[in-house]
């Protein structure tokens, strides 16, 4: 973690931004299993992609700090989850 990072933590917890979660235990262990299923990486794929998109990916992914395979798996993730969001907030609905 940056240095930036942690003074913007430090900074949100003392605005009381943050809240104490009343069953820690079993909330642990949901994620505990959702990290688990999500890492998971039992198949591979090969796919034909824009430089120009791949470049791009690697530049977010940098700004996130994570490898940008990572980012196109959690992308994808999100997709056929239904969790992924337009910016406005909207979820981004399949149209057929």
């Amino acid at each position: 973690m940056k240095i930036k990072d942690d003074r913007e933590l430090i900074a949100s917890i003392e605005k009381g931004e943050w809240e104490s979660v009343s069953n820690l235990e079993e909330m642990k262990n949901k994620l505990m299993k959702a990290a688990t299923e999500t890492a998971l990486k039992d198949y591979r794929i090969n796919v034909r992609i824009s430089k120009r998109d791949v470049e791009a990916l690697k530049t977010k992914a940098l700004e996130e700090g994570i490898p940008y395979q990572t980012l196109v798996t959690s992308i994808l993730h999100k997709y056929v989850t239904g969790k992924l969001n337009e910016k406005d907030g909207k979820e981004i609905k399949e149209k057929h």
